[in-house]
């Protein structure tokens, strides 16, 4: 894997509000809990990633690719019964959170995979999935907080199946971000019989990619990703099958990769600690 240094573009807004951090005059929002799943189903090119391309309207990573994921919802952590797979004692241990947090977290993975591509990672006991069917009306219930994923497993006697998430990485928003996320990264293989959204409420476009492929496009500047999202592809690049990444997950270390600017006079660094390759580097003048 190529880790070499390169010099990326500085994001328009970064230098005035590294600047503003640096200076002390303002103060860096707090990460909100999140959690993103990479949907995985082998190709004959190898595993393929279902990648969405957020609306240019959107608030955060607009026009970006990025995986089904969103903000842990405070009712995400009700979903007490209603559970497979590893408990949320064994995934806070495995996170490195409290249990209601762990709970939370893989919840929301599990609710935003379903809301925003479709794929629901729960069935009626704990070896099964549940069988394709039209869940617009739930989909959309649930993305309007009109009813927590509780009362959806619930109402259609379901358990959420945590033992199909494999957990990859935890990646918190630079400070001098305006809306900052402390990130779970999720793998998991999209269910038989199941099929992603084609259309996504949130996106103006959806596309399966191998890893290598996305990568690929990111560095011909066709693909917009925010660095989580393209060190993630490089990561799974190697694999060879869904079952393998699955594999890997188990191994992987879940420590945060927060990155950091530093700022000497008119010149910005902008560092993430062991992925050299996202580093932005330049003069970037105050009045420029």
């Amino acid at each position: 894997m190529d880790h070499r240094a390169t010099t990326l573009p500085m994001p328009p807004g970064w230098p005035a509000r590294i600047r503003a951090v640096d200076s002390g005059t303002l103060t860096p929002p707090v990460p909100r809990p999140a959690a993103t799943v990479v949907l995985l189903r082998d190709s004959a090119d190898g595993p393929q990633a279902y990648l969405l391309r957020r609306r240019t309207s959107m608030a955060f990573a607009a026009g970006m690719y990025a995986y089904p994921g969103g903000g842990v919802d405070p009712r995400d952590a009700e979903v007490e019964t209603g559970w497979a797979g590893p408990t949320p004692e064994e995934w806070a241990r495995r996170l490195g959170v409290d249990t209601r947090t762990a709970r939370a977290v893989v919840c929301a993975a599990v609710r935003e995979t379903f809301e925003e591509a479709g794929v629901l990672l729960a069935g009626p006991d704990a070896d099964s999935v549940a069988a394709p069917r039209d869940w617009t009306a739930e989909r959309t219930a649930l993305e309007a907080h009109e009813l927590s994923f509780a009362e959806f497993l619930r109402e259609h006697g379901l358990v959420l199946r945590s033992d199909l998430l494999g957990g990859w990485a935890r990646w918190i928003t630079p400070e001098f971000e305006e809306r900052r996320y402390d990130t779970w990264f999720f793998v998991a293989a999209l269910p038989p019989g199941q099929d992603a959204a084609r259309e996504v409420g949130e996106a103006d476009r959806v596309a399966w990619l191998t890893p290598t492929e996305a990568v690929l496009g990111h560095r011909e500047g066709r693909f917009g990703m925010l660095p989580p999202t393209v060190t993630v592809l490089r990561e799974l690049s190697p694999v060879r099958t869904v079952a393998e990444a699955l594999a890997a997950a188990a191994d992987r270390p879940l420590e945060p990769v927060l990155g950091r600017a530093e700022v000497r006079g008119d010149r910005m660094t902008v560092r993430w600690p062991g992925y050299d390759e996202l580093t932005i580097d330049g003069e970037f003048p105050e009045d420029s």
